[in-house]
């Protein structure tokens, strides 16, 4: 496993429209398949494993994988119960996954959007992945939130706990 990388340097030629004020990247190399970790992403039964950050834990997911479709988790946080509701914009299975919490199901407006998430898998062969998570806001203030709350530290945690997840089911 590589570490991950974040800010100018994690740049992926496919965001052409990246803002440095609004975007927050990870970048990993991941000791997996592709398909494996994109069945991670999209299966509750998986998803709850590594999901967030230990000790903490998703109490419930639902995912209605495709566009429009309900992306929804529970999380448990220091006894705290944490909703995010949401929407999948785009999915493009093994490669590409973009989810939004501004909409809920059947595209009901939220108040008070935090992120779009664009996730990317991209085949680097020899069962090895390379893994892009863009985290895009709406304002440089939110961003500047997510990135003070630990976005690199505990976003850099849930993929080596998805690795991890996933390289036990490939035994």
């Amino acid at each position: 496993m590589t570490e991950a990388t974040q800010g100018a340097a994690a740049i992926p030629a496919w965001l052409t429209d990246y803002d440095p004020t609004l975007d927050l990247i990870l970048e990993r190399e991941i000791e997996a398949p592709r398909e494996i970790l994109y069945m991670c992403w999209t299966t509750p039964e998986h998803l709850v494993h590594w999901f967030v950050p230990k000790p903490h834990r998703v109490t419930e997911c639902h995912l209605d994988v495709r566009p429009g479709g309900a992306c929804n988790t529970t999380f448990e946080v220091e006894g705290n119960l944490m909703e995010n509701n949401g929407v999948y914009l785009e999915v493009v299975p093994n490669e590409r996954l973009v989810f939004t919490d501004a909409y809920t199901e059947g595209w009901k407006p939220k108040p008070d959007p935090f992120m779009t998430a664009i996730l990317t898998f991209e085949d680097l062969g020899n069962g090895r992945t390379r893994y892009v998570a863009v985290a895009r806001h709406r304002t440089a203030e939110t961003a500047e939130s997510h990135k003070a709350m630990g976005f690199y530290e505990g976003w850099g945690t849930v993929v080596t706990q998805l690795e991890e997840y996933a390289q036990g089911l490939m035994k």
